[in-house]
């Protein structure tokens, strides 16, 4: 019975991943016009009244960032392991107002999912994470943001805490340094490899959700990876510090999970 239930829901879940209205919104390059202070005029709760163009922050039912509750999630046996083919390219560090983003400038490789290949576009990071695990945050979120060719999202998250140093946004700290005495300005960094970005686990956690910031276009599939990793607390600061908007955070509140699955990929011999 309880087999059978599960495969319900598995089928339920692919349905959604199907069906659903991919996103093709990609997030606001200037990022000025809203700000994550709580009770303020541009602050999260409003930004769905800023612009017309991004009512659904307001009004979204399949908003991210969510809890990852361990309550919530189900193994869901149709996912596949997050095949990705990723290369160095040319690369280029931003300041986009209230966060640091690398951008590719050439093709840096895609990943595959559902037999939909999306190309790397960039990545950016939010201090302290935009998701949570059974409501905890974590000091830092890596997002790497995919594209297909019809403009369908997939992002790919990172959650870290305090600990050993990141090696991958340790190669970035000295163009990193230089964004903070320019505010909203860019730094060319050479090729960048995002194999050098570590997972550390090939268990993920998978939903249907939403870009965390205007115009927080819904249809977006996020692969939050399962293990936590360690980012430096001076890593953390320099990042903040970087981009001027006098805000120690740049997180999104989480959003209501609706009646969402929240569903978890572990290898096949770990199923039992």
């Amino acid at each position: 019975m309880a087999m059978r239930k599960l495969l319900i829901l598995s089928t339920i879940f692919a349905s959604l991943l199907f069906f659903t209205i991919p996103a093709t919104s990609q997030e606001v390059d200037d990022e000025r016009e809203f700000s994550y202070e709580k009770g303020s005029e541009t602050g999260p709760e409003h930004w769905g009244e800023i612009h017309k163009d991004w009512a659904m922050c307001g009004k979204g039912e399949m908003q991210s960032p969510i809890d990852l509750s361990h309550q919530r999630v189900k193994v869901l046996y149709h996912l596949h392991p997050l095949h990705r083919s990723y290369r160095p390219a040319e690369a280029t560090l931003k300041n986009r107002g209230h966060d640091i983003m690398l951008q590719w400038e050439e093709e840096a490789g895609w990943i595959w999912i559902n037999k939909t290949k999306y190309s790397l576009k960039q990545l950016h990071w939010h201090s302290p994470s935009e998701h949570t695990i059974n409501g905890h945050r974590h000091s830092l979120e890596l997002h790497m943001v995919h594209e297909s060719e019809d403009k369908k999202i997939a992002v790919v998250g990172i959650l870290y805490k305090i600990g050993r140093p990141d090696t991958f946004l340790a190669k970035l700290e000295g163009y990193i340094r230089k964004l903070v005495d320019i505010e909203e300005g860019e730094e060319k960094v050479g090729k960048v490899d995002p194999r050098e970005i570590k997972r550390g686990s090939r268990k993920y956690y998978r939903y249907m959700g939403s870009l965390t910031t205007p115009p927080c276009t819904e249809g977006v599939i996020w692969t939050i990876v399962h293990k936590v990793r360690t980012v430096s607390r001076e890593q953390v600061r320099l990042l903040r510090e970087a981009v001027h908007d006098d805000h120690e955070m740049n997180a999104r509140p989480t959003q209501e999970i609706n009646d969402r699955t929240i569903g978890l990929y572990r290898p096949q011999k770990l199923q039992y």
